[in-house]
């Protein structure tokens, strides 16, 4: 079998057990529909790869993604170097996103990390600085969740052990997310 036919019949098998996912996804959305129409804002965050997907689904949100709708009100924490910088030096790499949730958020508001692992320290500081702060938290993680998956409010997680098939099912995970949050924003009545 070839790595190219491997790796297909891995992500299709990871991308097939996402269905299980579908209450804690459906769980996700209510929550961030309802606080972007609370006048709540998305802070989203993450390391790496997982800091892409972080750009990623702002630009889905305060872009567009498939319908032409209102700017949502969303912020990728790993965006400003001169901050990342500042808050690493002065403190420590650690917190780097707990410091703007911290800054940033009010209750109402929604975090949204992203880690394969779930043990990132400072996507878990980023964490336990919302739920001190009475912020709610979606998880998009990986592997057995780590000591994340404790701290979040929703869990998304993706049980595979190779970095690029969770992130593959994070961008599904992301994509389904969109699909069904353009829809409770857009539409006036639609149910939350």
């Amino acid at each position: 079998m070839s790595s190219i036919s491997k790796a297909l019949q891995e992500s299709m098998s990871v991308l097939a057990s996402l269905e299980e996912l579908e209450p804690a996804l459906a769980r996700s959305v209510y929550k961030c529909a309802v606080s972007l129409k609370g006048g709540g804002k998305l802070l989203i965050c993450g390391n790496g790869g997982s800091a892409a997907e972080a750009m990623h689904l702002v630009g889905e949100l305060v872009g567009r993604y498939k319908k032409d709708r209102a700017p949502l009100a969303a912020i990728s924490l790993g965006t400003d170097p001169a901050l990342t910088t500042c808050v690493g030096n002065d403190y420590s790499y650690e917190e780097i996103f707990s410091r703007q949730v911290r800054g940033l958020g009010r209750p109402g508001d929604v975090l949204i990390a992203f880690t394969t692992s779930g043990r990132s320290p400072n996507v878990i500081h980023a964490l336990k600085a919302a739920k001190e702060m009475g912020i709610e938290s979606v998880a998009f993680l990986g592997k057995d969740g780590g000591p994340a998956l404790a701290l979040a409010n929703e869990a998304l997680v993706v049980r595979h052990t190779d970095t690029a098939r969770i992130q593959e099912g994070h961008q599904f995970l992301m994509h389904s997310f969109m699909d069904l949050l353009e829809v409770a924003v857009a539409e006036p009545n639609a149910k939350l």
